[in-house]
């Protein structure tokens, strides 16, 4: 023991000082203190001076600078600089894009909480909150579905016409320009509203205000294109499309085949510098009812009319509807969900240098401009569609599990259903907190390329689960389609959002982790870019100081993986109230393993690392995991620490811990270099893996939740439409929960005693009348069962047609009114 010692003390000094993140002279100061402690234990001498001498011969060349430097840091820089995977211009814009939020801290290892939680609760303006009490609330009453989805294949004139009077379509455009500008939380809000009563009229309503000619207009346009375009967006005289897609460009936007030739030409009987376009672009949304055409095309000057660059890159134009030679093609169909949608082509098509966004001296830059504004619109527009489809889905399956019967009890009491119910509930509460953390991300100036890919990813598949799970638990209901159908659209159109704004396969493995490793590790980005820096003295002093506090800040994750694993991350100070610090220090973990395991990829992968497209996609299921719970956590706090949210978090959470192993565990399991991965899974998961899915005990409370009128239910789906009306079912269903819920003693009574009776009568009303004779009824409980039974009828009523009625479009109308006369 007496050889061991020092030894040993060294190794204590070194876990504590990474651990806790102390620089290296405290670990040298602590390491000598605890040498002499060692000492007068009676420490073997041999073994207490070899101590000393390795603790002098490891610390005094590292904590010599310019000796560091010299000795150490050169040579490593001339190494890291040959093995620094090549940037092509696209992959560096798209790096350096956005800004880092929140995020960072996740990928820190050991998150800086207070700086989520001092950020102030995101909050409505008085004149936001009217605008979706009002017209919101007022165009949803216009709004009939089934006309919309079966009868029209688009919106009816009423509503285009409102949502174009009330500004619908220029929620981001400054009040300067005649538009709303409105919060990115209020845009959100409206989102979340029409799409719990129509997801074409939210898709509709989302394009304008996400990534297209206004946001671009807004960030990089002239004045005189903002003076002139911006007003006529705002009020609907114009109507955006944003060209990108074509059938040999989807996901790789880059590869565009579209090409611009600058030239002359005629444009207003002028000879003018100008553009002569080729374009086949597809899957563009409003396209066919659009008046100007935003286009992504890559410009070329052969002629050299610019200068002497000939491949200027990809830029961007907005191309009137009227233009000579722009074709607007005929519709798509996506699934049933009829969005405007179609294709755009154009040959030889001829615009001035002044079409082009920003005018001639942002020629080139297009692909710079996309991605910098892609991340606010993609933060806002999918994700807040799909989470209003959520929070109605999850109200309106529970009020249907309460009041439908079988076997003479709810179907809400079934194990099964509840297990469904669990699952909309919980993913409905954590992708509601996602979708509020980016909007809020994007009010507070920050333009976030992560998140916003976290939560188009996470949001849209997990909306495609719920809207599983309640298709599951509704049974025909939300089989047959038609007026009364709620579910089906959803359920047909849940391919649209995965496959839109950037395919959900590739923003998961390709896009999540890919930024996110390199955008939010501390040190990487300020290695890459000191390496290099053209002033070779400043840049050693820079990569100098990240090298080494990268090697720090490696060394701490791995103490920091190993020591919570060992703990189970039961102890360590954390934020939040007695329910809640355990869920921050199981954070505090999965920080420090993904820390770990991404270092160790990039060091020993290198720039095969954004190859391993597996390996890629399941540390950005961890990150994705992490920003998720954190969000869910702020929300919590936010709203006071409701004790009857509780369930609902906890359901959640245990949620996200449970896939956030599983994905841990399967990138160890699959490490391309098996010994390390067997290594790290030791550092990781001491103890093997241990998180569980949430337990039917939590599940069955969280289902309880939606099956009965509270608060927390009340703040699950805040913001959706619920008014009841002729044309909006689910509200109507909503709306009797209560009235339900205060018949079923009266129901059970009566059943009870028409079970034990010999009465004969088989109709309802009949049985009812002999209730009311016999006495086990009062005549107010009568008319209470009565609302009951039209209550449940309404709720479980399906259509159906007459054959002609059946026929899409024009002709179905034409038959109906021929019917009526």
């Amino acid at each position: 023991m007496s050889i061991v010692l020092p030894f040993l003390a060294i190794a204590v000094a070194g876990a504590l000082a990474a651990y806790h993140r102390m620089p290296l002279l405290f670990w040298a100061l602590l390491s000598a203190a605890l040498l002499t402690g060692s000492a007068f234990a009676g420490a073997n001498p041999v073994a207490l001076w070899i101590a000393v001498i390795g603790l002098v011969l490891i610390t005094v060349p590292l904590l010599i600078a310019p000796f560091r430097r010299s000795a150490i840091t050169t040579p490593l820089l001339k190494f890291y600089t040959r093995i620094l995977p090549p940037l092509s211009a696209t992959e560096r814009t798209a790096l350096e894009a956005g800004t880092v939020g929140f995020e960072g801290e996740l990928f820190s290892g050991k998150p800086k909480w207070n700086e989520l939680l001092d950020q102030p609760k995101p909050r409505l303006s008085a004149e936001e909150q009217a605008f979706l009490d009002g017209p919101c609330e007022d165009v949803c009453a216009l709004i009939d579905d089934w006309e919309i989805t079966h009868e029209r294949a688009d919106l009816p004139p009423k509503v285009w016409d409102y949502l174009k009077k009330h500004k619908f379509f220029g929620m981001i455009i400054p009040r300067q320009y005649g538009g709303l500008q409105f919060s990115a939380l209020a845009h959100s809000r409206v989102l979340q509203k029409l799409a719990s009563i129509s997801t074409t009229v939210s898709s509709t309503v989302a394009v304008p205000n996400s990534l297209g000619p206004a946001e671009l207009l807004l960030h990089y346009g002239t004045e005189e294109q903002k003076n002139h375009y911006l007003p006529r967006l705002a009020d609907g005289r114009d109507i955006p499309c944003f060209a990108l897609t074509g059938p040999h460009a989807g996901s790789d936007a880059t590869s565009i085949p579209d090409y611009g030739i600058v030239c002359t030409g005629k444009w207003n009987g002028a000879e003018v510098v100008g553009i002569r376009l080729t374009f086949d672009k597809r899957y563009i949304t409003l396209a066919p009812v659009a008046s100007v055409v935003g286009l992504a095309f890559r410009m070329y000057d052969p002629d050299g009319l610019l200068g002497e660059v000939k491949d200027i890159g990809i830029s961007l134009a907005l191309i009137p509807r009227d233009t000579p030679g722009l074709e607007i093609g005929r519709r798509h169909f996506p699934l049933n969900v009829p969005f405007q949608n179609g294709p755009v082509r154009g040959k030889d098509v001829f615009v001035p240098l002044s079409a082009l966004i920003g005018g001639p001296d942002m020629a080139g830059q297009g692909w710079r401009m996309l991605v910098e504004v892609l991340s606010v619109g993609r933060a806002i527009s999918l994700p807040s569609n799909a989470t209003g489809a959520m929070k109605i889905g999850a109200l309106v399956t529970g009020a249907y599990s309460r009041i439908r019967k079988q076997f003479g009890l709810s179907i809400g009491r079934f194990e099964g259903i509840q297990e469904a119910l669990a699952r909309i509930a919980g993913h409905t509460y954590a992708m509601s907190a996602l979708t509020l953390s980016t909007a809020a991300a994007v009010d507070r100036g920050e333009k976030p390329s992560v998140p916003s890919a976290i939560a188009k990813y996470h949001a849209t598949e997990i909306s495609r689960e719920v809207v599983k799970d309640a298709m599951d638990v509704h049974g025909g209901k939300g089989v047959i389609l038609g007026p009364r159908n709620y579910l089906g659209r959803a359920w047909q159109g849940s391919p649209i959002a995965i496959t839109v704004e950037g395919a959900n396969i590739l923003t998961r493995s390709m896009m999540i982790f890919g930024q996110g490793a390199i955008r939010c590790h501390p040190w990487v980005l300020k290695e890459m870019q000191a390496a290099q820096d053209p002033d070779r003295a400043a840049g050693l002093r820079a990569f100098d100081h990240a090298l080494f506090s990268h090697i720090g800040f490696a060394i701490s994750n791995a103490v920091r993986s190993f020591w919570l694993g060992l703990t189970f991350a039961n102890y360590g100070s954390a934020p939040g109230d007695k329910y809640t610090a355990r869920f921050y220090r199981k954070l505090n973990r999965y920080s420090a393993n993904l820390a770990l395991v991404a270092d160790t990829s990039m060091l020993l992968l290198g720039g095969k690392l954004k190859f391993k497209e597996s390996l890629s996609a399941r540390l950005g299921d961890v990150l994705s995991g992490l920003y998720i719970a954190s969000a869910m956590l702020k929300r919590y706090e936010d709203e006071g620490r409701p004790s009857d949210e509780q369930p609902l978090l906890a359901w959640a959470f245990h949620d996200r811990a449970h896939r956030i192993e599983l994905a841990l565990s399967a990138a160890l399991r699959n490490f391309p270099i098996r010994p390390v991965g067997w290594l790290l899974w030791l550092l990781v998961f001491p103890f093997g893996r241990r998180a569980q899915a949430p337990s039917d005990r939590l599940g069955r409370r969280a289902a309880a939740l939606l099956m009965s009128p509270s608060a927390a239910r009340d703040r699950l789906g805040e913001g959706v439409y619920l008014t009841p009306g002729a044309h909006h079912p689910a509200g109507r269903i909503n709306a009797a929960l209560a009235k339900a819920i205060l018949a079923e003693p009266i129901e059970r009574k009566f059943l009870k005693a028409l079970k034990n009776s010999d009465i004969e009568a088989l109709e309802f009303e009949d049985q009812l009348s002999e209730g009311v004779k016999e006495g086990w009824i009062s005549a107010d409980e009568r008319r209470l069962l009565e609302e009951l039974r039209k209550i449940t009828m309404d709720a479980i009523t399906v259509d159906d047609f007459d054959p002609v009625d059946l026929a899409a479009g024009k002709r179905s109308v034409t038959a109906r009114v021929e019917k009526a006369a």
